[in-house]
């Protein structure tokens, strides 16, 4: 148990202090323009999101949505983390990532209206930009990438898979053997 307090402390407090160290950062150094980096490859531009993942919004003020649920998701995690084996260090940083991108962000649709702030891009890729993001973004991204192979490696591992809910398996009794007195 101690070495997943470490992990997830650690994992916590790092993705934490930079998502926010980071955020006050835009938002003196973007206020009244954007800015390049890496050449002009990556543009940084302050933006509000207000709603999920890519701009994907629910009514006027999603924020009382995005809340509970975001809490939810994180007691849901909590206790994935519980159930997640000390040894399994790969499960263990990537529910951490998630966790700590989700407390990021939930930081800032709390303390404000204006909505969860977003600096990194819009990044074009040749076919589509891609949107605007932070880094409890990326936490969450990596995160959940890595837990869905976390999960896919365990089943190939155990070899189960999970029946689909059409496939029913039944068992049959085994026959009783007719005795003659």
């Amino acid at each position: 148990m101690k070495t997943k307090a470490i992990l997830f402390t650690a994992i916590l407090s790092t993705v934490v202090i930079l998502d926010i160290v980071t955020k006050r950062w835009a938002l003196e150094a973007l206020q009244y323009r954007s800015m390049e980096i890496f050449g002009g490859l990556v543009p940084l531009t302050l933006a509000f999101n207000k709603g999920a993942a890519f701009g994907l919004t629910i009514g006027s003020d999603p924020r009382w949505f995005f809340i509970p649920v975001t809490i939810l998701a994180m007691v849901l995690l909590g206790g994935l983390l519980l159930r997640t084996s000390q040894g399994d260090l790969f499960r263990l940083v990537a529910i951490s990532l998630v966790f700590a991108g989700a407390l990021g962000n939930l930081i800032d649709r709390v303390r404000w209206e204006r909505g969860v702030v977003d600096f990194i891009g819009p990044i074009d890729l040749g076919f589509m930009l891609w949107p605007i993001f932070n880094v409890a973004d990326m936490a969450i991204s990596c995160g959940a990438v890595a837990l869905a192979i976390s999960f896919w490696t365990e089943e190939e591992e155990t070899g189960e898979e999970t029946p689909a809910p059409s496939e029913e398996r039944t068992v049959e009794a085994p026959a009783e053997e007719s005795r003659s007195i």
